[in-house]
């Protein structure tokens, strides 16, 4: 990994303090000292080094450039927010702790990247890449996420309220994440049965807090949504089929529509749901005899 974090690198006051406490005792080896040091100063002010500041979108263009896939540049810490770095290629970067916050990340090419407790609030990143991304702890409150595709992407103990996530293709893993008012109308989050060289990978909502999103006509099926809370949701279209439920809590949520055949919803609240009678395959559901209704 590349490191340039933090270093030991002599300032110039420093460095030409040296070089004249050197001169006093060797006028001719402090022309040599001088030009070394001269070459350290250089360095340390250089564009590509993150001492002297944080980078602009043509700095990290150019520090990219110089990485290598098996040496990505640690961006961590460091402060982009509000830049433009929209269609940026950041694949494998690690940029731990981050401040992205209302960052132009349209298009950009995530996949890889380690963005553990990175801010991105407010940050759009419609059309981005962050397949096998990992997010874990991130803040992504009212981020734009339209389209994006996460595939394998490690987003557990994110902040998404009130993230824009529709049409989002979200094969990943979001447990414990709190989705409260997200907006995830027409989200893929189903298992592709056709591609699964890996096993089955599929959504996964564990105890999630989803409370008052929308996700009308989304695809979960097949999802893992054991003890996620979908209370006051709008589910209604959403395709729940062969979802594993149990302990969910869906009180108050409007399901009309809704699929929910050969779902586990085992200890599942249904109190107050909004559509119940339009609920498909409602009666093919496992466990149903356990599950809460009025």
């Amino acid at each position: 990994m590349k490191d340039i974090s933090n270093s030991a690198h002599p300032t110039p006051r420093h460095a030409s303090d040296i070089a004249t406490r050197l001169a006093t005792f060797a006028p001719v080896a402090s022309r040599y000292v001088l030009a070394i040091f001269s070459l350290t100063v250089t360095f340390v002010v250089s564009p590509l080094n993150l001492q002297a500041a944080d980078l602009s979108r043509d700095q990290l263009v150019a520090l990219f450039a110089e990485a290598s896939s098996s040496d990505p540049p640690d961006l961590s810490e460091k402060d982009f927010s509000g830049l433009d770095l929209s269609e940026l290629d950041f694949k494998s970067a690690i940029m731990e702790g981050a401040n992205l916050k209302d960052t132009n990340l349209k298009g950009a090419n995530l996949q890889g990247a380690v963005l553990k407790r990175a801010d991105l609030s407010g940050a759009d990143l419609s059309g981005a890449n962050i397949d096998v991304a990992i997010l874990r702890g991130a803040n992504l409150q009212g981020a734009i996420l339209r389209e994006v595709s996460a595939f394998s992407a490690v987003l557990a103990e994110t902040d998404l309220r009130g993230a824009d996530l529709r049409g989002a293709k979200l094969i990943c893993n979001l447990d414990n994440a709190n989705l409260e008012g997200a907006k995830l109308d027409g989200a893929e989050m189903a298992a592709d049965m056709r591609n699964q060289p890996m096993g089955l990978m599929r959504v996964s909502l564990k105890k999630a807090n989803l409370r008052g999103a929308s996700l009308r006509d989304a695809n979960l099926s097949r999802g893992m949504l054991e003890f996620a809370d979908f209370s006051g949701t709008d589910l209604a279209g959403a395709n729940l089929m062969r979802v594993e439920a149990a302990g969910a809590d869906f009180s108050g949520a409007d399901m009309t529509g809704a699929n929910l055949r050969k779902a586990d919803i085992q200890g599942a609240s249904f109190l107050g749901v909004s559509g119940i009678d339009s609920i498909v395959d409602l009666e093919t559901a496992k466990n149903r005899g356990s599950a809460h209704f009025d």
